[in-house]
């Protein structure tokens, strides 16, 4: 039998609590995504007279989990449709450090892409009709402490215009 010194169990011990914390949650099972809305941001004028738009979602979270759970981030990945080359992202928290409780629905999430169209000689909402225009995608991933990225869903961006 080996024998440890009491010290040296009461320091295992203290370590457990923060060991399960480090396997993190799988955000796919502890939050179900809600309240998702698309469209295409009116990001102002850029490069001096020129109109642009950007790829937008909203969405929320909701804890569907048994505990509260803190620290989620989001990273969205924007895409031309059939086009494989990411179009620009958003990286985001989603829950802070004082967490999410149990059934709580978190704030609305926006997350942009940086790229987007822009024109110098059409309106936003011509941009939007244009023959040439190609429509987007969104992939949202999240995760949780130091687990891997997963994919909680891919929505199309919808050809309306936002202003928020």
């Amino acid at each position: 039998m080996i024998r440890l010194p009491v010290v040296a169990v009461i320091g295992l011990l203290a370590m457990l609590p923060a060991a399960a914390c480090d396997r993190g949650v799988d955000v796919t099972k502890a939050f179900e995504v809600t309240d998702v809305h698309t469209g295409w941001y009116d990001a102002g004028i850029v490069e001096g007279q020129k109109n642009k738009i950007v790829p937008s979602i909203s969405i929320r979270l909701r804890n569907r989990s048994s505990d509260t759970v803190a620290s989620v981030q989001l990273n969205a990945v924007f895409r031309q449709v059939n086009d494989k080359a990411a179009w620009g992202e958003h990286f985001a928290k989603a829950v802070g450090p004082d967490g999410l409780a149990v059934g709580a629905t978190t704030n609305p999430i926006v997350l942009r892409s940086n790229l987007g169209y822009t024109s110098a000689d059409q309106t936003r909402l011509q941009m939007l009709r244009n023959s040439q225009f190609v429509d987007a995608k969104v992939e949202v991933y999240g995760k949780h402490g130091s687990r891997n990225w997963v994919k909680l869903g891919e929505y199309k961006i919808a050809r309306q215009l936002l202003t928020q």
